[in-house]
């Protein structure tokens, strides 16, 4: 298990060793959180990152849905490269709701709290 930026991640492919902790810290941005698998290729000795969505995400393409990264690495990688893949594990996903949703959700909980327990009765 792999955690970065709150995340935590799960190696899932390895080609040729690809997988270098150290690059992969210094390398890796927050604008990879949103995806749920990132793709790591070597070429003249640098790391590239490329963040990639499950499949039945609403704002898959074929260019960023995980069913595209042989595509991908067969298009635009070095022929031969050594590469990685990465998977963000279910976990990581529910301890970072947006702040947003978390304030919203809270707020909704207190007003709820503090209004009556039940309807009102009319008493004789």
């Amino acid at each position: 298990m792999i955690q970065i930026g709150g995340r935590t991640y799960e190696l899932i492919q390895n080609y040729k060793n690809a997988w270098d902790a150290e690059a992969f810290k210094q390398r890796y941005s927050e604008v990879l959180d949103r995806y749920d698998y990132i793709l790591g290729d070597w070429g003249y000795e640098k790391l590239r990152l490329k963040g990639f969505l499950r499949d039945n995400h609403p704002k898959a393409n074929r260019d960023t849905a995980f069913s595209g990264i042989t595509d991908y690495i067969n298009e635009y990688c070095n022929f031969g490269c050594a590469y990685f893949v990465l998977q963000k594990t279910k976990e990581s996903k529910n301890n970072h709701e947006p702040r947003e949703h978390k304030e919203q959700r809270e707020q909704r909980g207190s007003s709820k709290a503090s209004g009556s327990s039940g309807p009102a009765t009319a008493s004789e």
